[in-house]
């Protein structure tokens, strides 16, 4: 969409200066939308992005499916390089949509830049191409999310908790049950007209990233890290989000990933540190450590 977008006004530079006569302060990556420069809470809001991937089960599952240890550094130059292929795609084709758009779109809207985009600009035949990709991110999203929650509910929750020896055949059904469950959950939430999806997107990217990603990385690295550390962790990175969210003004603008992930990352360290370790599992860090060093890999 960017370069069919671009090629509308004959090349990126008319193109650029076009975006730059509707909203001069758009093409300022440091500046907010009323010309104003961003300060130091916006800055670390967008750069805390960042430190929600390292909780995300959807995506963490795909690393922990891999075939072997030796194809992570492909598959990392791999995803990263697809994730700036397609973000950068999405803000050129929402910047695209700034002098094309009249009049410019508001309200919830504005997250149908894409859409309208593809139904002014494309032919009819490669148009639906491009609807039904919308169609295939949202499913292989769902779905991965949907099977992660479930398989993770079923297992680690209502087999180890509830039913020690429930059998496969009644796990399958928790499974089912819990999948119908979450995505009736997911669709009463996507009834709520003033919810856009970038704040969903956000707000769950940022309770995943802060409940999770400290106990992921410490134990990875840290092998004082006890079972206990990394429930505090969770369940404090996980309130502190619950809790940050609703408040306003001041400090209180900062992304709620950012409190959420020290505090998360705190809890970790103080609990561990209070805690009896467990030599069994320092013995198993070890072990697998010393068999990485094997490998020769860096």
């Amino acid at each position: 969409m960017p370069i069919v977008a671009a090629a509308q006004f004959g090349g990126v530079g008319p193109a650029a200066a076009s975006i730059a006569a509707a909203h001069p302060h758009l093409l300022d990556p440091f500046t907010a939308r009323d010309g104003s420069p961003l300060g130091a809470v916006a800055a670390i809001s967008l750069a805390a992005w960042g430190l929600g991937y390292f909780g995300q089960p959807h995506i963490l599952a795909r690393f922990q499916g891999i075939r072997s240890a030796a194809a992570v550094p492909r598959a990392r130059r791999i995803a990263l390089t697809w994730v700036a292929i397609t973000l950068s795609g999405a803000v050129l084709t929402g910047l695209a949509g700034v002098p094309l758009l009249d009049p410019p779109l508001a309200g919830d809207e504005r997250e149908k830049v894409f859409i309208r985009l593809v139904d002014l600009l494309l032919d009819p035949w490669v148009a639906g191409i491009c609807l039904a990709a919308i169609l295939a991110a949202i499913m292989s999203t769902a779905d991965s999310q949907l099977l992660v929650s479930s398989s993770t509910f079923t297992e680690d929750f209502y087999r180890r908790v509830l039913r020690r020896r429930a059998s496969p055949g009644e796990l399958v059904v928790i499974g089912r049950a819990s999948v119908i469950v979450l995505a009736g959950l997911a669709f009463l939430l996507a009834l709520d007209p003033k919810a856009l999806v970038l704040d969903l997107v956000g707000y769950a990217w940022a309770g995943f990233g802060a409940a999770f990603g400290p106990a992921l990385l410490l134990s990875l690295y840290w092998p004082r890290m006890t079972g206990r550390g990394a429930l505090a962790g969770i369940l404090v990175g996980g309130l502190t989000v619950v809790v940050w969210k609703p408040l306003q003004g001041g400090v209180f603008d900062l992304y709620e990933l950012v409190p959420g992930f020290l505090l998360s990352w705190a809890a970790v360290w103080l609990v561990s540190v209070a805690d009896r370790p467990d030599p069994g599992a320092r013995a198993a860090f070890d072990a697998a450590l010393a068999r990485f060093a094997g490998s020769g890999r860096p």
